[in-house]
């Protein structure tokens, strides 16, 4: 498996240079998070279908008769992976060079968790355990027996977890020492280990995998979705790991990267959604003249460079043919008294 995760990763840096930006590729990233928003939160018991996941987060409805705390805990899962990813790539006020930091961790919290919060705040919480902020009370023992540190002792354990996090990334990207584990088994340690001190009074699982996302993309990798009906294998190696054995959660970890290279990633970028300046994408029906007056208008999906050149996609001129003929809504004026 770390084999193919190697060739996959190796094709994906040769011949497309990494991973796209979700500017470049909308559409890939757009499909990663609701998909991830789906699952991520199916793993924490939550109801909503597919189907249901994808109208809520694509057209803002709520379809189905499910408890309106499921709808929020898919639309927070989904702001705080679009936050995540968005902040992975093109890195924004709260990215102070080093590969994560506390703020960033607790953003992700508040991101996911304040819809839920909004609606179904935790009964037991006090008021300065909402999202965002540290837990304030102890945790009881897991199922399987391990037991979270006492909640005094959260921010220097998170505080250590992070300069961990950062550690790792200069080792994994060179800087430092060459790791001796697979970089999914690494990964999966970090991971568990988060898990272990649980940070938060609620939602420490979503916000546990959004962070490692955080940190896969922010390295270079792609994302991974735990998908829910591989729940029971994830819980089995997160014990398996809090005894110190991090091979099965690394293996699921690595067959996750795999699944993303090869679902999304790869396929895209090779093909339609793939940016490109306006003149390769002139045919028989459009002139590059138009197109540039709809990339200039907002009509058409595409950006400038720096060196003045608008560039787009198959797919996003493919949506602007099928569209330019409609008629935009006429908005009424209104008649001065």
């Amino acid at each position: 498996m770390y084999d193919r995760l190697d060739r996959a990763l190796a094709e994906l840096n040769g011949r497309f240079g990494g991973l796209p930006s979700p500017k470049e590729a909308q559409s890939i990233w757009q499909d990663i998070w609701h998909l991830e928003a789906h699952h991520s939160t199916a793993l924490e018991g939550n109801t909503l279908v597919l189907r249901e996941v994808q109208t809520l987060l694509e057209q803002g409805r709520a379809v189905g008769a499910k408890p309106l705390k499921e709808y929020n805990e898919v639309r927070g899962y989904a702001d705080a992976a679009q936050w995540v990813y968005g902040q992975a790539l093109e890195p924004g006020d709260w990215h102070d060079g080093r590969l994560l930091t506390i703020a960033e961790v607790r953003q992700v919290h508040y991101a996911a968790m304040t819809p839920v919060w909004d609606v179904a705040p935790r009964h037991d919480a006090k008021s300065s355990e909402g999202p965002g902020s540290f837990r304030e009370h102890d945790i009881l023992p897991f199922s399987a027996g391990m037991t979270p540190p006492a909640w005094t002792l959260v921010p220097a354990r998170m505080q250590e977890w992070v300069d961990e996090v950062c550690l790792t990334g200069e080792q994994l990207t060179g800087t430092g020492v060459t790791s001796d584990r697979p970089l999914p088994e690494v990964l999966a340690r970090l991971h568990n280990e988060f898990e272990k001190v649980h940070p938060f009074i609620d939602g420490n699982g979503r916000t546990g995998r959004l962070v490692l996302n955080l940190v896969l993309v922010r390295l270079g990798y792609p994302p991974v979705v735990i998908f829910k009906r591989q729940r029971e294998t994830y819980l089995v190696a997160m014990q398996r790991a809090d005894a110190g054995d991090y091979g099965s959660l690394g293996e699921l970890i690595a067959r996750a990267m795999v699944d993303s290279l090869n679902s999304f990633i790869v396929p895209n970028v090779a093909g339609p959604a793939r940016l490109v300046p306006l003149a390769a994408l002139v045919d028989t029906t459009t002139t590059l003249a138009a197109l540039r007056q709809a990339a200039q208008r907002g009509r058409l999906d595409a950006v400038q460079g720096p060196d003045g050149v608008w560039r787009s996609s198959r797919k996003a001129v493919d949506a602007y043919k099928a569209t330019k003929h409609q008629r935009r809504p006429v908005v009424p004026q209104l008649s001065e008294r």
